[in-house]
């Protein structure tokens, strides 16, 4: 597909790569049901999925220490996930909206970190919409220790695989290619080398909306005390209504299995967790590349109908030995927060408000 080189110039700073383009217009026409997994598909097994013990308990004495030993020797990290397009709080960067007392989503993060550490390293992803202003902010704020990375970047197509131009103006539409590009972006940035150079092992990641999501020692012994398991993902009980990836055994391995890629055949109630993106990831198991898939999602841009296609960082499950933790879901001791538009966030600020203060 020839672009202009105005057009490659402008997207060639966010990793832009036309050869990929080049293969999303191949697979525009797949129908959805391409997107389906292949396979012997079954519930997790019993011993997939442990529960975080509670606080008070001799074993969650036990996990915290093997994570507080961990962050005193300044081998963990924290990575922050703030991409995305910019959309759901009516444009605005959501990571700097205020949430409690004036503390903005990415303020709140990074002050729970520094609870826990004051030197641990947290890396924030961006993408090309909130990059400057991510960087911006984490000026405004004096957070020290804290870099910002941009995710990659491509441009929408047309249901026949020709460059989507938007009505409003005839421009092409770029889009950020989905947190999947987490292990790749991070490696290209030059951060991940030097995060194990520095002599740090663990990686904790969660979205910057997700205010539950704590910096807790508990949950890296968790991941410690799992030894040969290079990730660990926080689950937690399904409740009605509930969709997403969920923890599932694909021809006998562990691993995430986004909603949309179960077969209609497959009971999803059979499962009684899912996935809430929070990961602990061992930083030498990820310091390579993945054939992560991309899936083709269908937009609507302005009403007209335009194709991108994504990658999702919970299918590092299906290349690297995983665990799922199930964490509390309920509550001021809730790890799941959510936080995705104005209304939930709303709906959600009291317990937010009992988390971060926990």
């Amino acid at each position: 597909m020839q672009l202009d080189s105005a057009l490659l110039t402008r997207l060639a700073p966010w990793g832009f790569d036309s050869s990929q383009l080049d293969a999303f217009a191949a697979r525009c026409s797949q129908p959805a049901s391409s997107n389906a997994v292949k396979g012997t598909l079954t519930p997790p097994a019993k011993e997939d999925v442990r529960a975080l013990p509670e606080k008070g308990t001799p074993e969650h004495a036990r996990l915290s220490a093997l994570g507080r030993a961990a962050l005193d020797r300044n081998e963990v990290g924290v990575i922050i996930l703030a991409g995305g397009m910019a959309t759901r709080f009516g444009g605005v960067v959501k990571a700097v909206v205020p949430v409690i007392e004036g503390r903005t989503f990415l303020q709140l993060k990074l002050d729970d970190v520094r609870k826990v550490s004051a030197t641990a390293p947290v890396y924030v992803m961006s993408s090309f919409t909130t990059h400057e202003r991510l960087e911006q902010h984490v000026r405004e704020l004096g957070a020290t220790h804290t870099f910002v990375f941009p995710q990659f970047v491509s441009v929408r197509l047309t249901p026949k695989g020709e460059l989507f131009k938007e009505p409003s103006d005839g421009d092409v539409s770029p889009y950020a290619t989905g947190h999947g590009d987490l292990t790749f972006a991070f490696r290209r940035s030059g951060l991940l080398a030097n995060f194990r150079a520095a002599g740090g092992k663990l990686l904790m990641m969660s979205n910057v909306d997700n205010l539950g999501a704590s910096l807790d020692p508990c949950v890296i012994g968790a991941h410690l005390d799992k030894p040969g398991v290079a990730l660990s993902a926080e689950v937690v009980r399904k409740a009605k209504g509930d969709k997403g990836g969920a923890p599932a055994r694909l021809d006998g391995v562990p691993q995430i299995i986004e909603g949309f890629r179960f077969p209609e055949s497959f009971d999803q109630d059979s499962i009684p967790v899912f996935n809430t993106n929070t990961f602990v990831m061992d930083a030498a198991a990820i310091d390579r590349d993945f054939a992560l898939p991309f899936y083709r999602v269908e937009k609507k841009v302005e009403g007209a109908t335009a194709i991108q296609f994504e990658r999702l960082v919970g299918e590092l499950t299906a290349f690297l030995p995983s665990t799922f933790l199930e964490v509390p879901r309920e509550g001021a001791p809730s790890r799941f927060l959510p936080a995705k538009d104005p209304e939930e966030l709303a709906s959600r600020l009291e317990t937010i408000r009992l988390a971060v203060n926990r």
